[in-house]
């Protein structure tokens, strides 16, 4: 005999790690680049207009996203892929508005990013990426994910840019070094919450050298696709991709208990009933 009583579980927020995840990063990072390219220069709209603009729209995006309790393809990409832009754009205007350099950018995202990781691990007691079940960790991981695409570009820019390696010698750069960070954490004991952020820092200038090899003119060191094609590109593979994952429901998992024991704290509201069988 048995009798279906119901449970409640809190989901995270964010996907779960899989290929999938950093596949559509990489694509998402490399929009940015793109996207921010074609908008600025291209349109015609400036960085500071560009700016406001994609500031807005990705406010409206982490609005839908925040509304949300669990993962949500549709509403976390959208928002990755707008976070992307925007900064890209923070440190396009630092360096072209405000003419700090790029060395200096770099230094001050790095601490900006260390600074959050600090206080979010002073406030919360962890930073695991599978515990983001309430308001306030999600708002460090987004504050977070802001400083590693500003970082993620002023770094790959004062490579390819200052040390004057080119888009793809860049890229193939940044690509053995994450390669050796997976080879860290797959057989060397790298802990996965300092390689997961490692990565996600590296992806930004890996996928910026890409988008700009495939975008960029022949003089330049480009395959002259141009921003608006290689934009369309990867946004019909992002668009793609998400689909499937809403689909298959892929990259949902219940949030990790900490290791006190115990969930993160969430409200009633946080909470999702699911039927569980009791015999």
């Amino acid at each position: 005999m048995s009798a279906l009583t119901a449970k409640a579980v809190v989901y995270n927020r964010v996907p779960r790690v899989t290929a999938d995840f950093w596949l559509i990063k990489l694509m998402a990072v490399t929009m940015g680049e793109t996207a921010a390219d074609y908008l600025n220069v291209q349109i015609g709209l400036g960085l500071t207009a560009t700016s406001l603009i994609m500031s807005a729209i990705l406010a409206v995006a982490l609005v839908w996203q925040f509304a949300q309790k669990k993962y949500v393809p549709a509403a976390y990409w959208l928002s990755v892929v707008l976070i992307s832009i925007v900064g890209t754009l923070i440190t396009d205007n630092l360096v072209d508005n405000f003419h700090v350099p790029l060395m200096d950018t770099t230094i001050a995202f790095s601490i900006a990013l260390a600074l959050t990781f600090m206080l979010w691990f002073l406030t919360e007691r962890t930073l695991s990426i599978h515990s983001i079940s309430t308001g306030r960790r999600e708002a460090f991981y987004w504050l977070a994910i802001l400083f590693t695409f500003a970082l993620g570009t002023a770094a790959g820019d004062l490579v390819a840019e200052k040390f004057a390696l080119g888009y793809l010698a860049t890229g193939v750069l940044f690509g053995m070094i994450i390669i050796s960070l997976a080879i860290g954490y797959f057989f060397l004991g790298l802990d996965p919450i300092l390689g997961f952020w490692l990565v996600y820092i590296l992806t930004r200038p890996l996928g910026a050298s890409f988008g700009d090899l495939m975008s960029q003119p022949a003089q330049y060191g480009g395959l002259a696709l141009g921003t608006i094609i290689t934009s369309a590109l990867f946004l019909a593979a992002i668009v793609t991709i998400v689909a499937f994952m809403s689909v298959r429901h892929e990259g949902e998992e219940p949030a990790e208990i900490d290791e006190d024991g115990k969930l993160a704290k969430a409200s009633r509201g946080e909470r999702f009933m699911v039927a569980e069988e009791e015999r």
